[in-house]
């Protein structure tokens, strides 16, 4: 876990723990053309208007130039979106999509039948033909999952589906833990690749931010995102740096609120109510103090550009590795992890994630620092949202027309590729995973719904 105890020296970490395109996409074929589009339009919603301290960050820790970063996120807002499209077309065939090159200028998209590499091209992507489905490989992961409560893992900590190897990957520091996992939980051999590390994940606890310090006692962690619940305020952050009930204090030492719900191990989410004293925003704390707006939740694509915003370390940024990774802490496993290369360090658990304008998770864990380099693991916002009933803070209008008979979309709610809606009488499919933010109805977000 990445928190921290207050009085302590700041320290290094040495394994893995908790850290408390361009263009508009051509038609695929049985679908209208689709007519071009600023990248806002038909990409992730804010993805033209970037923070400067995000920018900042970018070019520091990716090598980028100003004028890169800013393309490298437009090109990643419009590949979520026509990865979505194709995986909805693909269906079971569908083997997952990632985004590559310095500025994610190449969406690939895999699939189980070589017939659909022409779909696939027509879709504005390059084809990867290989043997498992997506379903397949998350069938698979989930079997070790159920596993990992009945077979100690701490020498298999890290374990995630893998599109770029085609493959369930599973981290381990002996091969003999590998093969006890893989025996006890019954997974075909040929679905997984085992991959030698010296990491142990640990919670990177005690520490606190939306990029701000928070203190639970003496030990600190950072606030992650605003979040509203009815009327009550507060911010949501990572389940091991405090339990339900426990008081916070803001970055100020002044009282703040208290935790409201928390969970850990298994998975690793929190949220703190906070008293009348404090008002949420839509911002993060980005490099030099200056505000970065968050504008949704859209979930990025493997290999998007991700930042994160702490309280020991400020802002780095690196980019997604995999989603919906296990890790076996000392504590016990948490699941649906994603994996990034930015580095983190104790104090910065529950700190935020965001590709662009778009949130997407809490510090969880992560070996390495930020001198030399490390790995981290956030948990997801948008499973955060879902579990205890939130809704991210943004500057988005009210929504209005939610309330009308016959829509099943609403804001507030989260959705995932594939989910069907209705809106104005008017069918839709869900293209990325995301919540659903007021005045972004599915007939004016063509990067997030296409017509069923």
């Amino acid at each position: 876990m990445l928190h921290r105890h207050a009085a302590a020296a700041c320290a290094t970490l040495t394994t893995v723990g908790a850290l408390v395109l361009a263009g508009p996409p051509a038609a695929i074929a049985g679908e209208a053309p689709v007519p071009p589009s600023t990248p806002s339009a038909a990409g992730t919603p804010g993805a033209e208007k970037p923070s400067p301290a995000l920018l900042d960050a970018m070019q520091r820790d990716l090598g980028l130039t100003r004028e890169q970063a800013e393309t490298r996120l437009k090109n990643e807002a419009e590949a979520g979106a026509r990865a979505g499209r194709l995986q909805n077309t693909l269906g079971d065939r569908f083997a997952g999509a990632w985004v590559s090159g310095p500025v994610s200028a190449t969406l690939t998209v895999a699939t189980t039948d070589a017939a659909d590499t022409a779909a696939i091209k027509a879709g504005g992507a390059e084809a990867k033909v290989v043997r498992h489905g997506l379903k397949r490989l998350e069938a698979a992961k989930a079997k070790l999952d159920q596993g990992s409560v009945r077979t100690r893992t701490t020498d298999a900590p890290v374990w995630y589906v893998d599109p770029r190897t085609n493959s369930v990957t599973l981290e381990a520091a002996k091969d003999t833990a590998a093969d006890v996992f893989l025996t006890a939980t019954g997974v075909e051999r040929d679905l997984v690749r085992v991959k030698a590390t010296t990491e142990r994940p640990r919670p990177l606890a005690h520490e606190i931010r939306g990029g701000d310090a928070y203190y639970i006692g003496t030990s600190r962690c950072s606030v992650g995102f605003a979040v509203v619940s009815g009327t009550q305020e507060g911010f949501a952050t990572a389940g091991h740096c405090g339990q339900a009930g426990a008081a916070t204090m803001g970055h100020n030492k002044v009282a703040q609120g208290a935790f409201k719900a928390s969970t850990f191990p298994g998975k690793d989410m929190a949220w703190v109510a906070a008293n009348a004293e404090w008002t949420a925003t839509a911002h993060i704390k980005g490099q030099g103090d200056q505000n970065v707006e968050v504008a949704g939740s859209t979930e990025a694509l493997v290999g998007a550009s991700i930042c994160r915003s702490g309280s020991t370390t400020g802002w780095h940024c690196g980019t997604v590795e995999q989603h919906d990774t296990s890790v076996s802490y000392l504590q016990g496993t948490v699941k649906g992890l994603t994996r990034t290369t930015v580095c983190a360090e104790p104090g910065d658990s529950g700190g935020p994630y965001i590709s662009g304008t778009q949130a997407q998770g809490v510090t969880s864990g992560g070996s390495g620092n930020c001198k030399d380099g490390g790995t981290t693991f956030h948990q997801p916002i948008n499973p955060l949202l879902q579990e205890y009933g939130l809704t991210l803070k943004t500057n988005a209008a009210d929504p209005g027309e939610t309330g009308k008979a016959g829509n099943t979309w609403a804001a507030g709610k989260v959705y995932r590729v594939g989910d069907r809606v209705t809106h104005e009488g008017v069918p839709y499919r869900c293209l990325q995973p995301h919540q659903a933010q007021p005045g972004l109805q599915p007939s004016g977000a063509v990067g997030l719904w296409q017509r069923a």
